[in-house]
Parts: C-alpha cells; structure tokens; sequence
C-alpha cells in the first residue's frame, strides 16, 4: 500500500511539472523597451513581453538625418539586421532579449504606412512564433529605446538600422542601401 502512495505522489508530481510547463510554452520572457506605454503589438510600460494582436498599424517617422523609417506600437522605432537574409530572422536566444522581434498572430492584417514601398508580410521563427517583415525584412524593437522617437540602436554594432520607409536593406557599408524585392505578402515561410 506504501509503495502504490509514492508511486501516485511520483504521477502527481510529474503531472503538475507538465502543467507547468505547458503554462511557460505560451510566455514570453524577451525584455521591451520601457516606457512605450501596453500595446497588443508592440513594446509594454510595465517590461513585460507584447502579446500579438489580430491587426495593428505600423507608423511612420521622419528623423532630418536618418530618413523616414518604420515605427511600431507608441511609435518606438523599429529595426532591421542587416545580416538577415531575406525572409529569416538570424536573431533569438540572448540577442531576443536586446532586440526583440515585433510579433504578431498568424494571418494578422498589418496595414503599409503612407508612402511605404515595400510588402508587410510576417515569417515563422525558428521559435515557431511569427514575426512581422518589411520587404522580407524581420522588423525589431530596440530594448535600449526609452521613448518615442529614440533611435539609439541606429548602426549598433554595424549590422542594426532603423527600418528605413523606403524598404531598402541598410548595410554597414558607407549607409549604403541595397534594394530587397517584395515577398509573396501570403506567404509565411516556415523556419
């Protein structure tokens, strides 16, 4: 009788281990900027992780030096990695965590901003969540923006740039531009 209780605290224990982390699958733990105020779609006052959102506008800013780029939820400016190839994002783990990826649910409308040239699209994370890509660019947050209109991720560590309007990919050559075709905007390749 002894034996059958342990084995039923070992089925307990094990089962509540499971439902835990079943509850952790769905969490995000990537830190956002702070002070962007709660969005569905973007970075959150309170550091906790955006929860996707079925539609949501990306913006627009225009900055004297910079050019017009890409804003996200309260208008914290949005990202890319030069070194992304197009379509894919090459940024998880510890990097998520400093430049967290602009997520959103399958099959979300994402509206162009006025005067956008390039296809908003989404693509399928190695980590099987989805992301949101300009000209088959992944679109990122930068965790050390505070506000609206900051731009300190701009050329960080030659590969980061803002999201330029135009939907040309930055390289760390001279600020030069290469063009990146529009993507079948349908299309979710998966990672």
């Amino acid at each position: 009788m002894r034996r059958t209780s342990r084995s039923l605290s070992l089925v307990g224990l094990a089962l509540g281990a499971a439902l835990i982390a079943a509850a952790c699958v769905g969490a995000e733990d990537t830190p956002v900027p702070e002070g962007a105020g709660p969005s569905a779609a973007g970075p959150a006052a309170s550091g906790a992780a955006p929860s996707a959102a079925a539609s949501f506008t990306i913006a627009t800013t225009n900055d004297p030096s910079l050019g017009a780029y890409l804003t996200g939820a309260g208008g914290m400016t949005l990202y890319v990695l030069a070194r992304d190839p197009a379509g894919l994002s090459t940024c998880s783990l510890d990097c998520a965590k400093t430049w967290p990826p602009l997520m959103a649910d399958l099959g979300a409308k994402i509206p162009a901003p006025a005067g956008a040239t390039g296809v908003l699209s989404t693509l399928t994370r190695s980590d099987a969540k989805v992301q949101v890509t300009y000209n088959d660019m992944p679109l990122y947050y930068f965790s050390g923006d505070s506000a609206a209109g900051d731009t300190k991720g701009q050329g960080k560590d030659g590969v980061w740039f803002v999201a330029p309007l135009s939907g040309t990919k930055p390289t760390a050559a001279a600020g030069a531009a290469t063009p990146v075709p529009p993507s079948n905007p349908l299309a979710v390749p998966s990672v």
